[in-house]
This record gives structure tokens, sequence and C-alpha cells, in this order.
């Protein structure tokens, strides 16, 4: 990974947990989006998902809705990329 998709992956990851609180109490599902850092190189660049992303994605499955509407979420878990690392982990992409 470069310097500058680990810099993305880390502004991704702590973004996304400013909004955790909300998205826990509008989810009303043990939502995590820390939990997601793990699918930050696959879904930022060619890498195919880990078992750890793989694993996390369904864990997180029913919170994806909430992530897709998120301003900070939305532009990686509606990206092209994501899309094709939920289907290589098997998780359902959110029609929300």
């Amino acid at each position: 990974m470069t310097k500058a998709t680990s810099f993305v992956a880390i502004f991704l990851v702590g973004a996304m947990a400013l909004f955790l609180g909300e998205l826990l109490v509008t989810a009303q599902e043990p939502c995590d989006v820390m939990a997601l850092g793990s699918c930050a190189p696959a879904i930022l660049s060619s890498e195919p998902p880990t078992w750890t992303c793989c694993s996390k994605l369904k864990e997180q499955e029913p919170c994806l809705c909430e992530y897709s509407k998120n301003p900070i979420a939305k532009p990686y878990v509606n990206s092209t990329r994501a899309q094709m690392v939920f289907k290589t982990c098997k998780v359902s992409i959110p029609k929300c």
C-alpha cells in the first residue's frame, strides 16, 4: 500500500468514526464502522479483500444502508470497487 493510500485509509476510518454514534442510533444495530477498516486496502486499491474484511462486511451487512447514506462513508460504500468487494465477499449490495 502506498503512503497516499495509507493516509486515505486512515482518514476514511477516522472520519467514519465521527458518525458512529449517529449510526448506532439510526440503525439500531450493533454498527461499528471502525470494523470496516480492514476493507480499506481492498476498496481503495486493486488488492483482493482479506478473510477479515469479508467477515467484518458480513457482520456489518445490516448497517450498510446507513453507511451508504452517511456523507463521509457514501463515496466509499457506493463506489464501484466497493461493489466488487461486496460481491467477492458474498455480501448483498445495499439497495436503500
